[in-house]
């Protein structure tokens, strides 16, 4: 099973230092975006986009078992489970996505 052998919150970004001493760093903003709960993921599904305020922070992060961890935005969205492979598939695109655009 794929989990962070630590995790460090800020209002900003989550940061996740994985069993392989691999490292990532995900925005609030691109979390919040993709937050997986019922009402985001209907939304996905009717291409409906979800509101997300630009200025959205992390408030808290809550275990759930030892395969997720629920997020708190500061919107008071907490409904999201963010599953730790979900977590670790978003973070290397976002790596990817970098590393073409050159940043």
């Amino acid at each position: 099973m794929i989990t962070p052998l630590s995790l460090q919150l800020d209002p900003e970004r989550l940061r996740l230092r994985w069993a392989d001493d691999a490292e990532h760093t995900l925005g609030s903003v691109a979390l919040r975006r993709h937050c997986r709960c019922g009402d985001c993921r209907a939304a996905a599904l009717h291409d409906r986009a979800v509101a997300v305020p630009s200025d959205v922070r992390l408030v808290d992060a809550q275990p759930i078992g030892a395969y997720a961890v629920q997020l708190l935005f500061s919107d008071g969205h907490d409904r999201g489970i963010y599953p730790w492979p979900y977590l670790r598939e978003l973070a290397e695109k976002d790596a990817a996505e970098r590393a073409i655009d050159g940043g």
